[in-house]
C-alpha cells in the first residue's frame, strides 16, 4: 500500500466520488509523491507541527503533511472530499493526527486547533482573498507555503517599484516577509492546468499597526492600484476627498504627492492612514 497518492489512485478516487475537477472551484489535484515531498520538505513542518491545509482535495498534500508527522486540520468546502479524506487518509497511514472541518474557507473564523503552520495547494480563482482572509484571523499562524498560480505568487513576493508590485504586495506585507520558493511543473497535476505555479514561503512578523489602521490603509491600497498610472494625490482623491487634501495627507507623511502606488511599501501607505486618523479623517 503506497503512503501518497500517485496517478491511478487520484483517478480512482475520483471515480470513487463521481468528482469532476472544476475550473469554478479551482481544482487541480497534485499526483505526483516527489511533489508532494519537495512542498512538505520546503514548508518546514516537522513532527508534531499544527498546520492547517486549505482545500485539500483528494488528499495528495494531506497525505504528505501527515507523513512528516505533522497534526493536521484541513479545510474542505466539498462535503463528498471531506468525508472521503479522513478515510483516505487512514487506509494509507493509520493513526495519522487529522481533522477535517467541512467550510468555505473564506468564512472560516476559528479552527479546533491553533496552528502554526499554513500548508496548502490553493484553488487559483481565490488564492489572494482566502491568504488574507487567514492570516487576518488566525495570528498563530507562524509560518506558510502555499503553491498559486505563477503569476499571483511572484506579485505577493515582489517589492515595490517590481512591474507585478501591487495590491497583493503591499496587503500580504502587512502580515509577513514573503518569497518565492520554485516554480512547479503543470504535468503533476490532473487536470493539467494551463497556468504555471510557484511556492511562495512566509514569515510571519507583528501586525505593522492597529485594526482600525490595517482597514485604512488597505483602503487607501486598493484606491492606488485602481487607477495604477495615476499619481498618488490623483488615486487616493476619491477615498480622502480632493485632489488638494489628499496632496496635503501624502505630503504629512513625508512623501510626494506625485508618487505612484507601485513607488510605496506598506509603511508608507501606513504612514498615510495614520495621518488620515490622527486629523479624525477616517
Amino acid at each position: 500500500m503506497p503512503t501518497l497518492l500517485g496517478p491511478a489512485e487520484i483517478r480512482d478516487l475520483a471515480d470513487l466520488l463521481g468528482v469532476s475537477p472544476t475550473k469554478k472551484l479551482g481544482q487541480n489535484f497534485v499526483h505526483d509523491a516527489n511533489t508532494v515531498r519537495r512542498i512538505v520538505q520546503a514548508s518546514g513542518i516537522g513532527e508534531g507541527t499544527s498546520v492547517v491545509e486549505i482545500g485539500p482535495g483528494l488528499g495528495s498534500l494531506t497525505l504528505g503533511l501527515v507523513e512528516r508527522g505533522a497534526t493536521v486540520t484541513a479545510v474542505e468546502i466539498d462535503r463528498r472530499l471531506a468525508e472521503q479524506l479522513p478515510k483516505t487518509v487512514e487506509l494509507m497511514q493509520p493513526g495519522a493526527r487529522l481533522t477535517v472541518v467541512v467550510d468555505d474557507a473564506m468564512k472560516v473564523v476559528s479552527l479546533p486547533t491553533e496552528p502554526s503552520h499554513l500548508v496548502a495547494n490553493l484553488p487559483y480563482n481565490i488564492s489572494v482573498p482566502v491568504l488574507l482572509h487567514f492570516l487576518e484571523h488566525f495570528p498563530s499562524l507562524e509560518r506558510g507555503l502555499v503553491m498559486v498560480q505563477a503569476e499571483v505568487g511572484q506579485r505577493l513576493a515582489a517589492e515595490p517599484g517590481s512591474k507585478v508590485y501591487g495590491s497583493p504586495s503591499i496587503k500580504a506585507a502587512w502580515y509577513g516577509d514573503w518569497s518565492t520558493a520554485g516554480l512547479v511543473s503543470r504535468q503533476v497535476f490532473w487536470p493539467v492546468p494551463n497556468v504555471d505555479s510557484i511556492l511562495v514561503a512566509y514569515d510571519r512578523h507583528e501586525p505593522k499597526g492597529t485594526e482600525a489602521e490595517r482597514r485604512v490603509t488597505f483602503e487607501l491600497v486598493d484606491a492606488a492600484f485602481q487607477q495604477r498610472r495615476k499619481m498618488l494625490r490623483q488615486s487616493l482623491s476619491n477615498v480622502i476627498g480632493s485632489s488638494q487634501a489628499a496632496s496635503e495627507a501624502i505630503e504629512s507623511a513625508g512623501l510626494a504627492a506625485t508618487s505612484r502606488g507601485e513607488e510605496l511599501t506598506v509603511d508608507d501607505f501606513l504612514a498615510i492612514a495614520r495621518g488620515l486618523i490622527a486629523a479624525g479623517e477616517h
